[in-house]
Protein backbone atom coordinates (compact mmCIF):
# COMPACT_ATOMS: atom_id res chain seq x y z
CA UNK A 1 0.00 0.00 0.00
CA UNK A 2 1.31 3.46 -0.74
CA UNK A 3 0.56 6.76 0.88
CA UNK A 4 2.06 10.22 0.95
CA UNK A 5 3.61 11.22 4.26
CA UNK A 6 3.27 14.83 5.43
CA UNK A 7 4.11 17.44 2.78
CA UNK A 8 6.76 15.26 1.17
CA UNK A 9 5.48 13.78 -2.09
CA UNK A 10 7.64 10.67 -1.73
CA UNK A 11 5.38 7.57 -1.56
CA UNK A 12 5.76 5.42 1.53
CA UNK A 13 5.16 1.69 1.07
CA UNK A 14 3.94 -0.28 4.06
CA UNK A 15 4.11 -4.05 3.94
CA UNK A 16 1.49 -5.14 6.45
CA UNK A 17 2.44 -8.81 6.13
CA UNK A 18 5.94 -7.93 7.36
CA UNK A 19 4.35 -6.07 10.27
CA UNK A 20 2.27 -9.13 11.17
CA UNK A 21 5.41 -11.30 11.02
CA UNK A 22 7.17 -8.88 13.40
CA UNK A 23 4.17 -8.97 15.76
CA UNK A 24 4.26 -12.77 15.93
CA UNK A 25 8.02 -12.60 16.57
CA UNK A 26 7.29 -10.19 19.44
CA UNK A 27 4.64 -12.60 20.75
CA UNK A 28 7.21 -15.39 20.72
CA UNK A 29 9.58 -13.25 22.82
CA UNK A 30 6.79 -12.22 25.20
CA UNK A 31 7.23 -8.62 24.02
CA UNK A 32 3.68 -7.37 24.54
CA UNK A 33 4.63 -3.64 24.50
CA UNK A 34 5.79 -3.98 20.87
CA UNK A 35 2.45 -5.54 19.92
CA UNK A 36 0.42 -2.91 21.75
CA UNK A 37 2.45 -0.11 20.12
CA UNK A 38 1.35 -1.36 16.68
CA UNK A 39 -2.35 -1.00 17.52
CA UNK A 40 -4.53 1.93 16.55
CA UNK A 41 -6.11 3.80 19.47
CA UNK A 42 -9.53 2.48 18.42
CA UNK A 43 -8.45 -1.10 17.65
CA UNK A 44 -11.23 -3.71 17.81
CA UNK A 45 -10.01 -7.12 19.00
CA UNK A 46 -12.45 -10.03 18.61
CA UNK A 47 -15.24 -7.51 18.14
CA UNK A 48 -17.99 -9.37 16.31
CA UNK A 49 -21.61 -10.16 17.00
CA UNK A 50 -21.95 -13.93 16.60
CA UNK A 51 -19.08 -15.70 18.34
CA UNK A 52 -20.04 -18.87 20.24
CA UNK A 53 -16.90 -18.74 22.41
CA UNK A 54 -17.82 -15.24 23.53
CA UNK A 55 -21.35 -16.35 24.37
CA UNK A 56 -19.83 -19.22 26.41
CA UNK A 57 -17.67 -16.76 28.37
CA UNK A 58 -14.26 -17.69 26.95
CA UNK A 59 -12.26 -14.77 28.35
CA UNK A 60 -9.36 -14.83 25.88
CA UNK A 61 -11.78 -14.46 22.96
CA UNK A 62 -13.80 -11.65 24.56
CA UNK A 63 -14.26 -8.47 22.52
CA UNK A 64 -11.81 -5.71 23.39
CA UNK A 65 -11.40 -2.11 22.27
CA UNK A 66 -8.26 -0.03 22.47
CA UNK A 67 -4.69 -1.07 23.30
CA UNK A 68 -5.22 -0.98 27.08
CA UNK A 69 -8.14 -3.40 26.78
CA UNK A 70 -6.18 -5.64 24.39
CA UNK A 71 -3.41 -5.82 27.01
CA UNK A 72 -5.90 -7.89 29.04
CA UNK A 73 -5.84 -10.56 26.32
CA UNK A 74 -2.08 -10.97 26.74
CA UNK A 75 -2.36 -10.89 30.52
CA UNK A 76 -4.71 -13.89 30.33
CA UNK A 77 -2.27 -15.78 28.09
CA UNK A 78 0.58 -15.28 30.58
CA UNK A 79 -0.84 -18.19 32.57
CA UNK A 80 -0.85 -20.51 29.57
CA UNK A 81 1.92 -22.91 28.56
CA UNK A 82 2.76 -22.62 24.88
CA UNK A 83 3.71 -26.07 23.65
CA UNK A 84 3.89 -25.09 20.00
CA UNK A 85 3.07 -21.96 18.01
CA UNK A 86 3.79 -21.84 14.29
CA UNK A 87 2.85 -19.29 11.68
CA UNK A 88 2.43 -21.49 8.62
CA UNK A 89 1.70 -18.74 6.12
CA UNK A 90 0.91 -15.05 5.76
CA UNK A 91 -1.42 -14.05 2.96
CA UNK A 92 -1.83 -10.49 1.71
CA UNK A 93 0.12 -7.27 1.93
CA UNK A 94 -2.70 -4.76 1.60
CA UNK A 95 -5.25 -3.56 4.11
CA UNK A 96 -5.88 -7.09 5.40
CA UNK A 97 -3.44 -9.89 6.16
CA UNK A 98 -4.39 -13.46 7.05
CA UNK A 99 -2.11 -15.63 9.13
CA UNK A 100 -2.49 -19.40 9.11
CA UNK A 101 -1.43 -20.57 12.57
CA UNK A 102 -0.99 -24.00 14.13
CA UNK A 103 -0.66 -24.02 17.92
CA UNK A 104 -0.85 -26.13 21.03
CA UNK A 105 -1.39 -24.74 24.54
CA UNK A 106 -2.09 -25.88 28.09
CA UNK A 107 -4.44 -23.63 30.05
CA UNK A 108 -4.11 -22.85 33.78
CA UNK A 109 -7.19 -24.97 34.56
CA UNK A 110 -5.57 -28.09 33.09
CA UNK A 111 -7.16 -27.86 29.66
CA UNK A 112 -5.34 -28.54 26.44
CA UNK A 113 -5.91 -26.72 23.19
CA UNK A 114 -4.50 -27.77 19.84
CA UNK A 115 -5.89 -25.86 16.90
CA UNK A 116 -5.26 -24.60 13.41
CA UNK A 117 -6.56 -21.07 13.09
CA UNK A 118 -6.76 -18.12 10.77
CA UNK A 119 -6.04 -14.70 12.23
CA UNK A 120 -7.40 -11.76 10.22
CA UNK A 121 -5.43 -8.56 10.75
CA UNK A 122 -6.83 -5.26 9.42
CA UNK A 123 -4.73 -2.10 9.04
CA UNK A 124 -5.35 1.60 8.55
CA UNK A 125 -3.47 3.75 6.02
CA UNK A 126 -0.78 4.50 8.61
CA UNK A 127 0.02 0.78 9.00
CA UNK A 128 -1.55 0.44 12.45
CA UNK A 129 -3.73 -2.54 13.40
CA UNK A 130 -7.39 -1.56 13.57
CA UNK A 131 -8.90 -5.03 14.01
CA UNK A 132 -7.97 -8.62 14.79
CA UNK A 133 -10.21 -11.67 14.62
CA UNK A 134 -9.30 -15.25 15.46
CA UNK A 135 -11.13 -17.70 13.20
CA UNK A 136 -10.84 -20.85 15.30
CA UNK A 137 -12.65 -23.98 16.39
CA UNK A 138 -14.64 -22.35 19.20
CA UNK A 139 -15.68 -25.76 20.61
CA UNK A 140 -12.00 -26.49 21.28
CA UNK A 141 -11.51 -23.12 22.98
CA UNK A 142 -14.62 -23.61 25.13
CA UNK A 143 -13.52 -27.11 26.20
CA UNK A 144 -9.92 -26.10 26.92
CA UNK A 145 -10.84 -23.12 29.08
CA UNK A 146 -13.21 -25.40 31.00
CA UNK A 147 -10.25 -27.64 31.92
CA UNK A 148 -10.80 -30.35 29.32
CA UNK A 149 -8.85 -31.52 26.34
CA UNK A 150 -10.20 -30.16 23.12
CA UNK A 151 -12.82 -32.36 21.40
CA UNK A 152 -11.25 -35.18 19.44
CA UNK A 153 -8.07 -35.31 21.51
Amino acid sequence: MSSTAGTDSTPVTTDNAATVARLYEAFGRGDVPTILAALADDVRWEDWADNHAQRAGVAHLAPRRGPEDVAGFFELLRGWTVERFEVLDLIGTGRQVVAEVSASFRTPGGGRLEDEELHLWTFDDAGRVTRLRHYADTAKHIAATGGAAAPGE
